[in-house]
């Protein structure tokens, strides 16, 4: 029964930690810990005269120690609060066992409140756990604190939904489709996104970054049927590198046009790409694509000040540009340390494409790609 009893106690303890119930894990290791002690003392050592100090010294230390915890079970729920009180005195029970003055009725009545308590609390938190809802009370905390988590951490700068959520989703989009510059993951690393329906954040988008005028945005779309729908004066040998590169870490640069207008762009027409050409990429990053297919194209830039190291975690963002946004969808790391490869493909019939930049997705890859459907 002894050893029985301590593998019970030593076991919930377990259970806790696994839980993240750090009080929990502490209170019932240190019960394991003296069921242990005064099984085996009380009914395995003999305490004689002069070999009791060192029992009696861990009985006191025993009483220090849950003494703490009580304290600390009082912010936690009556169940466990009760039981570390029945423990205190189960504890008495022991010290006064290393003297050699305790009471048997004693004993065996703190031994049934014990028993008694952790039965219940142990059928009662089987039992909230399996059906989710209290349906055994394990009564409230006596004490709480006076400030909780969200009272101590200082407030976001911006709106930051969880990008898990439908409804953070929805909040990002009708922030976008209102004209607002948020940051957004992508399939790459974090980025600035602005609807094209709305110049005027796309204007923002520069401003936030402090990016040069002369250097272009992006857009992405949230697949190649929405491109085929523009019918842009694509090639055949164009429309299979996309079909081959899409959706990914790759953007390709493309000749600009009146086409952009079907294909969504709107009134951003001539605040994305060059006045000749234009950088489209589908991402491969199911959030992203539900918000594009919520919002239509959007102007994308990396989340990061001009000249600064790309954004690879939400907080990153928020820390950085979250004062001057009206929110970021998180969505914790990103999946590439690096951004998109971009590729340009305006004369790619003529002399073939040419990669302006190396990014997640390499230079020889891409070119193994090309070379490989102009062959055929």
């Amino acid at each position: 029964l002894i050893l029985i009893g301590g593998f019970v106690q030593l076991l919930a303890g377990f259970l806790a930690f696994r839980k993240y119930d750090h009080l929990g894990g502490a209170a019932f290791l240190t019960f394991s810990a003296l069921w242990s002690s005064f099984g085996a003392t009380r009914h395995l050592v003999d305490i004689g005269a002069g070999h009791s100090k060192g029992f009696t010294a861990g009985a006191i230390a025993f009483l220090v120690l849950n003494a703490f915890l009580i304290v600390l079970a009082s912010t936690f729920n009556i169940v466990l609060l009760c039981l570390t009180f029945a423990v205190e005195l189960l504890i008495i029970c022991f010290l006064l066992f290393t003297l050699e003055n305790l009471p048997l009725p004693f004993e065996i009545v703190m031994l049934i409140i014990v028993g008694v308590i952790c039965f219940y609390g142990a059928t009662a938190s089987l039992a909230n756990s399996m059906f989710g809802k209290d349906l055994m009370m394990m009564g409230p905390a006596l004490f709480t604190a006076e400030s909780s988590k969200k009272d101590t951490e200082d407030p976001l700068p911006c709106i930051c939904p969880k990008s898990h959520c439908t409804s953070g989703l929805r909040t990002i989009a009708d922030l976008l489709n209102t004209g607002a510059v948020c940051g957004v993951p992508t399939d790459t690393v974090y980025a600035l996104a602005a609807s094209c329906k709305h110049p005027e954040a796309i204007e923002k988008v520069y401003r936030i970054k402090d990016r040069p005028q002369e250097k272009p945005i992006c857009i992405f779309i949230s697949n190649l049927d929405q491109l085929r729908a523009a019918a842009p004066p694509i090639s055949p040998l164009l429309w299979e590198f996309m079909e081959n590169v899409y959706p990914g870490g790759i953007g390709c640069i493309i000749k600009k046009g009146e086409w952009l207008k079907k294909l969504g762009v709107g009134a951003g027409y001539s605040r994305v790409g060059t006045q000749d050409s234009i950088m489209i990429r589908v991402p491969d990053l199911t959030v992203l694509v539900h918000l594009i297919d919520m919002t239509g194209p959007l102007a994308i830039t990396s989340a990061n000040p001009s000249g600064e190291a790309d954004s690879t975690h939400h907080n990153m963002v928020i820390s950085r540009l979250g004062h001057k946004l009206e929110g970021v969808l998180c969505d914790g790391e990103s999946d590439e340390v690096v951004a998109s490869t971009v590729v340009n493909c305006t004369k790619i019939d003529e002399s073939g494409i040419t990669i302006l930049r190396e990014g997640c997705i390499p230079a020889g890859k891409v070119m193994q790609i090309f070379e490989s459907l102009k062959n055929k």
